[in-house]
Order: structure tokens, then C-alpha cells, then sequence
């Protein structure tokens, strides 16, 4: 059998693997394998780099199918290329504990680049990666890094806006080793795609300044020139319109949506055998063709794969310096003297904005790691993000560490993933925590996949002031703290920004969200230790106190602190705590928590925000200051006096509170 023939018998197994994988879990999305199979047969035996034997090599290129729903297609290219997934855990496809579960999972299944299925999510991820290896190129050897990004993407993918961004800024920055073959099957799971969407694909990429073909998905050698000629590109990413068939090779369900999301049926997936050269009896079985075929590809790839890590070895040691550079890098490492020099950036702290004291920290941590690097959704200045002695990332210069993502909030923390999950970077995306709300998908989706993301989100409560209710937060810090896996850091003074920039860098498998203020707020006097303030929440004041208890975050500390002052011509004390991190504290110990919120304390909660989610920390009978409805437009301070965020108006609360 020639290579031209097992090329197409490889294609017709990856349509069986994942038709009887799909049947047998009784559950899954046959029709997009099924559809796709040339293009996978094609790009993985012919372009793609990479070794299943060092899945993590660090000169592979990338595979992102974007449309996770076809994850048998991924599970069956993995197995049939010799990664570290059987035969049974395709058939454990979907079922508990399987490493083939139902959408991929990034650190759960050797080879998989991304967690996908949340549609557009992996086109902007892909963007991210393909700008890591671009930057990785440029600091350290052409020759070495920046490598391809190869996709598949779908009509649902296209859809979402986070594409549309992400294409956008992919073809701003003219980056050419990004390729998507676009699986244009014309199906959505109600139908026809015209029924809501008939743009021209092609026109609108050219219109983003990319390098646009169309092809027969199921002509092998079309796809094949298509993606050379796609390779040979050097100034705009591309992307392939391949015509192709949903559920082809079914004779029944081909080309409609009733191969999109269930399983074709037995009698179907026995005819479908049938059509493509198997027998119905014949249960998840590869041709001997296919296996050698497969083999012989490996062998090759490990080849180059070999030859590039001699190549490095060279290199490494020709560029003992750089290569330490590169080596630090890929660890993350941090040196054990930054958090010194974070908390010195502070010594003497007036009184300031958070964002500005978050800005201070950001040029003190560039200053010490190459590797941290980020931006924001054209907010520099309101933001305090932009690493100063650092230039932007362009495409003449792609070292540059500031990265202008433009008003694309959704797209900036799926690329800031996309560059997090290369785990040689610690990125960051900056916005106003009103609009977090744009970026919700892509913090999930970092937690869910463990990864090192820094969201910073500046103009944290209502103080925003005159912009109005529009673009004051009210539920957002809330609503990021239900977010599993998520740390949410409210630092109230300079020291507190120092310690939670320092924790969020040592978090290698965690996402941190840190929110700060716009209104200057005062230094807290306290005699708590670096420690104390680590462990998420610290008694700043009042230690001797422990029949009452006000906990705040943020610029609510010292307002707290000043309320107190108040109280004490009344003889009225109460314990200060500051909770910069309530993920945190709620990971202590019950007697590490009683330490600090004694058993038995009356407790109060203050924070500009809804006070829902307070009740796990005040209790039931505790009170709870904060806005459970819209803001306003008026200037911050009116606001807080209609609020009850003054000295004053806390003052009596506390007061009413503790003589109740």
C-alpha cells in the first residue's frame, strides 16, 4: 500500500476510533472527527513536530483543536502516534476517572496543548501560544524556538467575538507561524449554519491581514499544498477554509446534524464500518497498515527531535549566560531576594492608590524576572501596568514585554492563557474590575487548567465615582471568588500589595486575581509580621480584643481603623483584621483561623461590594456592611457618605452592633 493509500486508511480509522468510542459511551460528538479526519491525517504525518516519547519537548510545535468537542479526533491521533494513551482509554472515552475525558483537559492527557470546548477559547489560546514562541525566538535562537501552532478550528469557534479579537490582534502582530484549518462542514447543531450565520469567512481574515486559502477537506493533496503554501508565509498568520463533510462516511447521517452531538447508532455505526472497509464485528480495531505507518512517522519525528536536542546542547554551550537565562525561565524561578525588594518599594508609603502602589511592584518584579511579562485592554495609564524600561511587543520587536491587547478584553486573558500555558511565563492582563465580566470565560478556564495567570483588575468599587453604575463594581469581587481554584487578592495598603504580588508569583499551578483601588488609601500601622499577612488574613489591630471582631479588605481597612478611632471615647473596642485573601485564610487550620477570628466573637464584615459571601466568615448573627445594589454617578466621596463608607457612618454600626 502506497503512502498516498494508508494516508487515507489513517483517515478512515480516525472515523471508526471515534465513532465506536462516541457509541460506547453512549455519548460525545462523532461528526466533527469523523469530518476532520483528512485534515488531521494530513498535518499530523506530514508537518506537525513533535515526539510522543518527550511530550513536552520544548521544539515541538503545537496541536489546538479549538473545536474540543471532537475530542476523538484529538484521543485518536494521540493514541494512533504512539503518546502515552491506550487503546482503553479510548474505550473509557467520557466515562469517571478516564484520561479521555469528554472535552480536553490540559495536564490530564499527554499531548493535549489546551483545555478546549468553550468555543473560541482555543483560536485566541493558539494566538497566545504562537506570540510565546515568536517571543522565545527572539530573546534566545531563531534556529531553536519559535515554532508552528497548527489548529483546527470550527463555524461555532468563528462565531464568538473571542476569536474575532483574537484574529484581530493574531493579524496585528503578523504572526506567521500560526495556522487554522477551518472545518467550514456548513452545520450547527440546529441545522444549516445560514440560519444565523452567512458571512464570508474568507473576506472578513483578509480583512485582519491574514493569509487566507480555500480547500476540498477530504482532497488530501489540496490540503496538503494548502499548508505549505501556509509554512511559506512570513509576515500574517493563515488560515485554510476546508469544505468538508460533517459525519463523512456515514451513509446515513453525513452531512447533517444528526451526527453533530449523539452517537450515529449501532446499525449506523455498523454501516458506516461497512462503507470504509471494516467489518461490523471488527470493535476498535487499527489496520496493521495504519500501525506501521504510524511507526514510521514517529521514528522520523524523534529523528528531529534528536537532532534539535543537539542542536540545543550547541547552543546551550556556545550561550552559557543565555542559556542559564532560558533555564530560569522555563522554571519560573524566582530568587528568595524579591520579596525584600517588593516590600522595600514601599518603606516610607504615603498615602496612595493601590494601582499605583501595584505599579510600583510591577516594575520592581520586571526588574528582577525577563519572563513576567503582560498588558492590558488600552488602559496603561488608568491601569499602571506598563513596564517602564521594557518596549512593546511588535511585530518588529517581539521581545518587548509590553503587550498592547487594544480594547480586547476577552481575547487578552485567552492569549495571556495561551501564554501561560507554554509554563515559561508569568503573564498578565490589566482592565477595570467592572469589565472582568468580558474575561470571566478565560479566569475559569485558568483555574480550571492550573495555570500561573495574573489578572489585575484596578477601579475595584464604587469610588470609580462620576462614570456612574456602568462602570462601578458591585458583585465582582464576589463573583471571582466562587470561581474554584482562583485566588483573589484585595491588598489594603503597600505592604499588602507587596506580600500579594509575592504570593501570586511563588503560585506555579494557581491563577491570581489582584483588585486594586483607585482612591489613595493610608498605610496600615500594625505590628504583624510578612508571615501573618501571608496566611491571607491578620489581625492589624487590637489582638487583645476577642469578643468582637470587624474584618475588611482593601481600602476598607483603614476606613475600619478610623471608625475605631471614633469608638474609643465610647469605650468601644473591637479587633481589626485585614482579609487580603480569603482563599487563603480559609485553607489555615480551624486553630489557625480561631487565632485570628476567635470562636464566639461577634463579627462584622466590611467591603464595597455585595455582602453575600460574607456568612462563612461572620456567621449567621454577624453583620455585614456593604452594597447589595447598584452605584451612582456622583464624585467618589458623595457616594461613600450616601453609602455609609465614611468614618463616621461605620463608626456607628459598629457602635449599634456592639450594644445590641
Amino acid at each position: 500500500m502506497n503512502t498516498t493509500d494508508v494516508s487515507h486508511l489513517l483517515a478512515n480509522t480516525i472515523r471508526v476510533l471515534s465513532a465506536e468510542a462516541v457509541q460506547k459511551a453512549n455519548s460525545g460528538h462523532p461528526g466533527m472527527p469523523m469530518g476532520t479526519a483528512d485534515l488531521a491525517a494530513v498535518l499530523w504525518s506530514q508537518f506537525l513536530r513533535f515526539n510522543p516519547s518527550e511530550p513536552q519537548w520544548a521544539g515541538r510545535d503545537r496541536f489546538v483543536l479549538s473545536a474540543g468537542h471532537g475530542s476523538m479526533l484529538l484521543y485518536s491521533m494521540l493514541h494512533l502516534f504512539g503518546y502515552d494513551l491506550s487503546l482503553e482509554d479510548i474505550q473509557s472515552f467520557r466515562q469517571w476517572e478516564s484520561r479521555t475525558p469528554g472535552h480536553p483537559e490540559f495536564g490530564m492527557t499527554p499531548g493535549v496543548e489546551t483545555t478546549t470546548g468553550p468555543l473560541g477559547a482555543g483560536f485566541a489560546n493558539g494566538v497566545g501560544i504562537a506570540l510565546s514562541e515568536k517571543k522565545l525566538a527572539e530573546m534566545y535562537s531563531r534556529d531553536l524556538f519559535g515554532s508552528m501552532v497548527y489548529g483546527i478550528v470550527s463555524d461555532g469557534d468563528l462565531m464568538e467575538g473571542v476569536a474575532s479579537e483574537a484574529a484581530s490582534l493574531a493579524g496585528h502582530l503578523a504572526l506567521d507561524n500560526l495556522i487554522y484549518l477551518y472545518d467550514d462542514n456548513r452545520i450547527s447543531i440546529g441545522g444549516g449554519t445560514d440560519i444565523c450565520f452567512t458571512e464570508s469567512v474568507p473576506e472578513r481574515f483578509e480583512s485582519y491581514g491574514w493569509f487566507v486559502q480555500s480547500c476540498d477537506g477530504h482532497n488530501q493533496e489540496e490540503i496538503a499544498d494548502c499548508i505549505k503554501k501556509a509554512k511559506a508565509q512570513t509576515d500574517k498568520p493563515s488560515i485554510i477554509c476546508a469544505r468538508t463533510t460533517i459525519g463523512y462516511g456515514s451513509p446515513s447521517k453525513a452531512g447533517t446534524a444528526d451526527s453533530h452531538g449523539a452517537p450515529l447508532g449501532q446499525d449506523d455505526l455498523d454501516a458506516t464500518k461497512k462503507a470504509l472497509g471494516w467489518t461490523a464485528e471488527e470493535s476498535f480495531s487499527i489496520p496493521e497498515e495504519v500501525k506501521t505507518f504510524c511507526v514510521e512517522v514517529v521514528s522520523q519525528r524523534k529523528g528531529e527531535c534528536e537532532q534539535w536536542q543537539k542542536d540545543f546542547a550547541s547552543w546551550k554551550s556556545s550561550n552559557g549566560e543565555l542559556a542559564a537565562k532560558y533555564e530560569a525561565q522555563c522554571s519560573r524561578e524566582i530568587p528568595a531576594e524579591l520579596k525584600q525588594e517588593l516590600l522595600d518599594a514601599f518603606a516610607g508609603q504615603g498615602k496612595d492608590a493601590t494601582r499605583g502602589l501595584s505599579g510600583k511592584a510591577i516594575q520592581v518584579i520586571a526588574s528582577k524576572l525577563p519572563f513576567f511579562l503582560g498588558g492590558s485592554a488600552d488602559l496603561e495609564p488608568s491601569n499602571k501596568t506598563l513596564i517602564k524600561d521594557d518596549a512593546d511587543c511588535t511585530k518588529s520587536n517581539y521581545a518587548g514585554r509590553n503587550i498592547r491587547f487594544g480594547v480586547r478584553e476577552h481575547a487578552m486573558g485567552a492569549l495571556v492563557n495561551g501564554l501561560a500555558y507554554q509554563q515559561s511565563w508569568i503573564p498578565y492582563g490589566a482592565t477595570f474590575l467592572v469589565f472582568a465580566d468580558y474575561m470571566r470565560p478565560t479566569i475559569r478556564l485558568a483555574a480550571l487548567s492550573h495555570l500561573q495567570s495574573l489578572f489585575i483588575f484596578t477601579h475595584d468599587s464604587f469610588w470609580v465615582g462620576e462614570d456612574g453604575p456602568t462602570h462601578e463594581p458591585i458583585e465582582h469581587i464576589e463573583s471571582l471568588r466562587i470561581i474554584p481554584h482562583l485566588y483573589v487578592f484585595r491588598p489594603a495598603d503597600g505592604r499588602e500589595v507587596a506580600l500579594s504580588y509575592w504570593k501570586a508569583l511563588n503560585l506555579k499551578d494557581r491563577p491570581s486575581t489582584l483588585l486594586f483601588t483607585r482612591q489613595g488609601v493610608e498605610p496600615l500601622e500594625t505590628d504583624a509580621t510578612d508571615e501573618d499577612i501571608l496566611k491571607g488574613a491578620y489581625v492589624v489591630s487590637g489582638k487583645e480584643h476577642t469578643d468582637r471582631v470587624i474584618v475588611a479588605t482593601g481600602s476598607e481597612v483603614s476606613l475600619a481603623a478610623q471608625a475605631l478611632d471614633l469608638l474609643e471615647k465610647d469605650g468601644i473596642s473591637y479587633r481589626l483584621v485585614s482579609m487580603p485573601c480569603k482563599e487563603l485564610f480559609l485553607e489555615l487550620s480551624d486553630a489557625e483561623q480561631e487565632a485570628i477570628l476567635p470562636k464566639g466573637a461577634k463579627c462584622v464584615s466590611l467591603e464595597a461590594g455585595i455582602t453575600r459571601g460574607w456568612r462563612d466568615i461572620i456567621g449567621r448573627c454577624g453583620e455585614a456592611i456593604g452594597i447589595d445594589h447598584f452605584g451612582a454617578s456622583a464624585p467618589g466621596e458623595k457616594l461613600a457618605e450616601e453609602y455609609g463608607f465614611t468614618p463616621e457612618k461605620v463608626a456607628d454600626r459598629l457602635r449599634a452592633f456592639a450594644t445590641a
